[in-house]
Protein backbone atom coordinates (compact mmCIF):
# COMPACT_ATOMS: atom_id res chain seq x y z
CA UNK A 1 0.00 0.00 0.00
CA UNK A 2 1.10 3.51 -0.68
CA UNK A 3 2.45 4.92 2.12
CA UNK A 4 4.66 8.40 3.30
CA UNK A 5 5.97 8.63 6.67
CA UNK A 6 8.75 9.95 8.84
CA UNK A 7 10.22 8.93 11.58
CA UNK A 8 12.44 10.36 14.68
CA UNK A 9 13.02 13.66 12.85
CA UNK A 10 14.77 16.77 14.31
CA UNK A 11 14.92 19.79 12.05
CA UNK A 12 16.97 23.25 12.50
CA UNK A 13 16.21 26.69 11.43
CA UNK A 14 19.74 28.74 12.27
CA UNK A 15 20.44 27.72 15.52
CA UNK A 16 16.99 26.79 16.43
CA UNK A 17 15.87 23.38 16.76
CA UNK A 18 11.93 23.84 15.48
CA UNK A 19 11.66 19.81 15.35
CA UNK A 20 12.41 17.36 17.51
CA UNK A 21 11.81 13.43 17.52
CA UNK A 22 8.40 13.52 14.97
CA UNK A 23 7.01 10.55 13.89
CA UNK A 24 4.20 10.62 11.46
CA UNK A 25 2.40 7.88 8.93
CA UNK A 26 -0.07 8.60 6.31
CA UNK A 27 -1.71 6.26 3.82
CA UNK A 28 -2.83 5.77 0.24
CA UNK A 29 -6.10 8.17 0.26
CA UNK A 30 -5.63 9.43 3.70
CA UNK A 31 -5.28 12.56 5.31
CA UNK A 32 -3.17 14.13 8.61
CA UNK A 33 -3.62 17.69 10.35
CA UNK A 34 -0.54 19.52 11.38
CA UNK A 35 -1.67 21.51 14.77
CA UNK A 36 0.52 23.79 16.74
CA UNK A 37 1.38 27.57 17.75
CA UNK A 38 3.28 29.96 15.48
CA UNK A 39 6.69 28.72 15.94
CA UNK A 40 6.17 25.13 16.63
CA UNK A 41 7.62 23.68 13.26
CA UNK A 42 4.54 22.97 11.14
CA UNK A 43 5.98 25.05 7.98
CA UNK A 44 8.88 23.58 8.57
CA UNK A 45 7.88 19.93 8.25
CA UNK A 46 5.70 20.63 5.11
CA UNK A 47 9.18 22.03 3.61
CA UNK A 48 11.00 18.85 5.13
CA UNK A 49 8.32 16.58 3.75
CA UNK A 50 8.31 18.54 0.41
CA UNK A 51 12.51 17.90 0.25
CA UNK A 52 13.15 21.57 0.34
CA UNK A 53 14.48 21.48 4.16
CA UNK A 54 17.54 19.29 5.12
CA UNK A 55 16.59 17.28 8.27
CA UNK A 56 19.20 17.00 11.43
CA UNK A 57 18.10 13.59 12.24
CA UNK A 58 15.19 11.01 11.01
CA UNK A 59 14.25 10.13 7.49
CA UNK A 60 11.05 10.81 5.62
CA UNK A 61 10.01 7.64 3.30
CA UNK A 62 7.87 7.09 0.13
CA UNK A 63 6.65 3.93 -0.08
CA UNK A 64 9.84 2.04 1.85
CA UNK A 65 12.04 4.32 0.26
CA UNK A 66 13.83 7.59 2.22
CA UNK A 67 12.77 10.20 -0.06
CA UNK A 68 16.57 11.59 0.00
CA UNK A 69 17.79 8.84 -2.26
CA UNK A 70 16.01 10.58 -5.34
CA UNK A 71 15.01 14.09 -4.02
CA UNK A 72 14.02 15.19 -7.74
CA UNK A 73 11.78 11.89 -8.09
CA UNK A 74 10.07 12.86 -4.75
CA UNK A 75 9.90 16.60 -5.42
CA UNK A 76 7.81 15.33 -9.05
CA UNK A 77 5.06 13.76 -6.74
CA UNK A 78 4.91 16.90 -4.80
CA UNK A 79 2.15 19.74 -5.03
CA UNK A 80 3.55 22.10 -2.37
CA UNK A 81 1.22 25.47 -1.42
CA UNK A 82 2.67 27.77 0.72
CA UNK A 83 2.09 31.01 2.68
CA UNK A 84 2.99 33.10 -0.86
CA UNK A 85 1.03 32.20 -3.87
CA UNK A 86 3.03 31.23 -6.71
CA UNK A 87 1.83 33.56 -9.55
CA UNK A 88 3.09 35.83 -11.95
CA UNK A 89 0.94 39.51 -11.33
CA UNK A 90 1.60 40.07 -14.94
CA UNK A 91 0.13 36.68 -16.54
CA UNK A 92 -3.83 36.52 -16.20
CA UNK A 93 -5.46 33.83 -14.01
CA UNK A 94 -5.74 31.45 -16.97
CA UNK A 95 -2.31 31.96 -17.84
CA UNK A 96 -0.80 31.06 -14.32
CA UNK A 97 -3.05 28.10 -14.19
CA UNK A 98 -2.24 27.40 -17.45
CA UNK A 99 1.71 27.65 -16.73
CA UNK A 100 1.67 24.89 -14.21
CA UNK A 101 -0.71 22.56 -16.21
CA UNK A 102 1.49 22.57 -18.78
CA UNK A 103 4.79 22.08 -16.87
CA UNK A 104 2.81 19.25 -15.50
CA UNK A 105 1.32 17.85 -18.11
CA UNK A 106 2.52 15.87 -21.46
CA UNK A 107 4.36 18.30 -23.94
CA UNK A 108 2.11 19.15 -26.90
CA UNK A 109 -1.39 18.02 -25.14
CA UNK A 110 -2.74 22.00 -25.76
CA UNK A 111 -6.49 20.42 -26.00
CA UNK A 112 -5.92 18.25 -22.72
CA UNK A 113 -4.35 21.68 -20.72
CA UNK A 114 -7.18 23.57 -22.06
CA UNK A 115 -9.89 21.03 -20.63
CA UNK A 116 -8.33 20.98 -17.46
CA UNK A 117 -7.60 24.14 -16.68
CA UNK A 118 -11.28 25.31 -17.42
CA UNK A 119 -12.06 22.98 -15.04
CA UNK A 120 -10.05 23.90 -11.90
CA UNK A 121 -11.06 27.40 -12.93
CA UNK A 122 -14.88 26.46 -12.64
CA UNK A 123 -14.09 24.25 -9.26
CA UNK A 124 -12.50 27.51 -7.60
CA UNK A 125 -15.83 29.82 -8.59
CA UNK A 126 -13.46 31.75 -10.74
CA UNK A 127 -13.85 31.04 -14.22
CA UNK A 128 -15.18 34.67 -14.96
CA UNK A 129 -11.92 36.35 -13.70
CA UNK A 130 -10.49 34.20 -16.20
CA UNK A 131 -8.69 37.28 -18.33
CA UNK A 132 -7.86 39.42 -15.80
CA UNK A 133 -4.60 40.42 -14.62
CA UNK A 134 -3.21 38.45 -11.14
CA UNK A 135 -2.34 41.72 -9.86
CA UNK A 136 -5.64 43.46 -9.76
CA UNK A 137 -6.96 39.86 -7.80
CA UNK A 138 -7.88 40.34 -3.82
CA UNK A 139 -6.25 38.25 -1.82
CA UNK A 140 -8.74 35.39 -1.68
CA UNK A 141 -9.27 34.80 -5.67
CA UNK A 142 -5.53 34.96 -5.81
CA UNK A 143 -5.15 32.43 -3.06
CA UNK A 144 -8.18 30.34 -5.05
CA UNK A 145 -6.27 31.26 -8.14
CA UNK A 146 -3.14 29.24 -7.04
CA UNK A 147 -4.94 26.57 -4.62
CA UNK A 148 -6.69 25.92 -8.75
CA UNK A 149 -3.72 24.32 -9.42
CA UNK A 150 -3.82 21.43 -7.37
CA UNK A 151 -6.42 20.33 -10.09
CA UNK A 152 -4.31 20.27 -12.55
CA UNK A 153 -1.23 19.06 -11.40
CA UNK A 154 -1.12 15.04 -11.47
CA UNK A 155 0.72 14.75 -7.62
CA UNK A 156 -0.15 12.32 -5.60
CA UNK A 157 1.19 13.96 -2.68
CA UNK A 158 -0.42 17.41 -1.54
CA UNK A 159 1.23 19.58 0.54
CA UNK A 160 -0.88 22.57 2.03
CA UNK A 161 0.31 25.56 4.23
CA UNK A 162 -2.57 26.93 6.04
CA UNK A 163 -4.86 27.06 2.95
CA UNK A 164 -7.55 28.28 3.97
CA UNK A 165 -6.23 31.84 5.13
CA UNK A 166 -7.96 34.33 3.26
CA UNK A 167 -10.87 31.83 1.78
CA UNK A 168 -14.43 32.06 2.57
CA UNK A 169 -16.97 30.29 2.46
CA UNK A 170 -17.72 28.69 -1.03
CA UNK A 171 -13.54 28.69 -1.37
CA UNK A 172 -13.00 26.42 1.80
CA UNK A 173 -16.21 24.22 0.50
CA UNK A 174 -14.69 23.92 -2.94
CA UNK A 175 -11.18 23.90 -1.48
CA UNK A 176 -12.53 20.55 0.93
CA UNK A 177 -14.13 19.05 -2.55
CA UNK A 178 -10.97 18.96 -4.53
CA UNK A 179 -9.43 17.21 -1.47
CA UNK A 180 -12.09 14.68 -0.68
CA UNK A 181 -11.73 13.72 -5.03
CA UNK A 182 -7.79 13.72 -4.68
CA UNK A 183 -7.96 11.46 -1.46
CA UNK A 184 -10.86 9.36 -3.36
CA UNK A 185 -8.39 8.89 -6.15
CA UNK A 186 -5.72 7.50 -3.63
CA UNK A 187 -3.64 11.04 -3.27
CA UNK A 188 -2.56 11.56 -0.30
CA UNK A 189 -2.84 15.17 1.71
CA UNK A 190 -0.61 16.86 4.87
CA UNK A 191 -2.48 20.18 5.87
CA UNK A 192 -1.05 22.72 8.19
CA UNK A 193 -3.63 24.98 10.36
CA UNK A 194 -4.49 26.94 13.82
CA UNK A 195 -7.64 24.34 13.48
CA UNK A 196 -7.56 22.12 16.27
CA UNK A 197 -9.97 19.76 15.73
CA UNK A 198 -9.43 17.63 12.42
CA UNK A 199 -12.64 16.56 10.53
CA UNK A 200 -13.85 12.87 10.49
CA UNK A 201 -11.22 10.41 8.64
CA UNK A 202 -8.15 13.04 9.02
CA UNK A 203 -5.45 11.94 11.24
CA UNK A 204 -3.94 14.67 13.23
CA UNK A 205 -0.57 15.73 15.14
CA UNK A 206 -0.02 18.31 17.24
CA UNK A 207 3.51 20.07 17.18
CA UNK A 208 3.22 21.58 20.51
CA UNK A 209 5.04 18.62 22.81
CA UNK A 210 7.09 18.51 20.24
CA UNK A 211 8.01 22.34 20.50
CA UNK A 212 8.35 22.01 24.09
CA UNK A 213 10.92 18.79 23.89
CA UNK A 214 12.93 21.28 21.26
CA UNK A 215 13.21 23.58 24.15
CA UNK A 216 11.85 26.79 22.25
Amino acid sequence: MQSFSGRNLDCYRGERRVLHAVDFTVTRGGALLLTGPNGSGKTSLLRAMAGLLRLAAGAIVWNDRDIAEDIEAHRRRVAYIGHLDALKPVLTVRENVSFWARLAGPAGDRAGVDHVVDEALAAFGIGRLAELPTRILSHGQRRRTNLARLITVPAPLWLLDEPTVGLDTAAITALDTAIGAHRAKGGIVVAASHVTEPSPGVDHLDLTPKLEAAGA
